[in-house]
């Protein structure tokens, strides 16, 4: 009986691929197969921001079998279990193989990768798992603007914009408010009246990268790339 493979979420970083770790690298150079997250309008593999950066970082992987999953960003919950699941199902066939499955994502595959919705179908279909860390978002946008993300007793909360008003800005500390999209608006709108300082970066390591320090500069239609680290205090550098 063939002894199956195992399913590896390799986190590729923000988007510099100078910020791919080693054991990321040495994951991508010893999986014959490389599972690509392809989103809303991903039309191939090397599409997919997360695929760019690891081939400017392993450019033989181009000779690899990438196989594009989808994973749509869908607000319909049951179409989005439906999406996972196919996903999932389409590397259990590569596992079944006995070959392993490396599966790219940005940043870390423990932070809001769509890797943990597989992990756990794979997980609950009998089929091992292993997570490569990789860099964060939050962690690269507050080394662009050369700040600390905390000091001393200050705490700091990973927040998703998607979370109400109130229940973002009463968090206590500092904040990293993520997967702004079409939220972008709210959380800036919140960010004028709360007087925190404000550290963020659209497209942090990537070609169009832009920083912001002030919310009246934060452009409404920024990307969905766009990360914002809030701090209660501007006396951080």
């Amino acid at each position: 009986m063939t002894k199956k493979g195992i399913a590896i979420g390799v986190g590729v970083g923000p988007g510099d691929p100078e910020l791919i770790t080693l054991k990321a690298v040495r994951a991508i150079r010893e999986s014959n197969i490389i599972a690509v997250p392809c989103g809303n309008g991903c039309s191939s593999p090397e599409a997919s921001v997360a695929c760019q950066i690891a081939l400017r970082a392993v450019p033989e992987m181009k000779r690899k079998t990438l196989v594009a999953l989808s994973v749509p960003m869908l607000r319909d919950g049951g179409a989005l279990a439906c999406a996972h699941r196919k996903a999932a199902e389409t590397m259990e066939r590569y596992l079944d193989r006995g070959e392993n499955v490396v599966y790219l994502t940005l940043g870390d595959p423990a932070v809001y990768s769509s890797f943990s919705y597989m992990q756990a179908i794979l997980h609950a279909d009998g089929y091992g798992t292993e997570l490569v860390p990789g860099v964060t978002s939050f962690c690269a946008a507050a080394a662009r603007h050369d700040i600390p993300l905390v000091t001393g007793n200050e705490s700091l909360s990973i927040l998703p914009a998607e979370l109400t008003e109130d229940a973002l800005f009463a968090t206590p500390g500092n904040l990293v408010v993520m997967k702004s999209g079409r939220k972008i608006r709210d959380v800036i709108h919140q960010i004028r009246k709360s007087g925190r300082s404000v550290y963020a970066v659209e497209n942090c390591g990537m070609v169009n990268e832009r920083l912001f320090t002030d919310a009246e500069a934060i452009p409404e239609d920024a990307g969905y790339f766009t990360l914002m680290i809030l701090k209660e205090s501007n006396g951080c550098k």
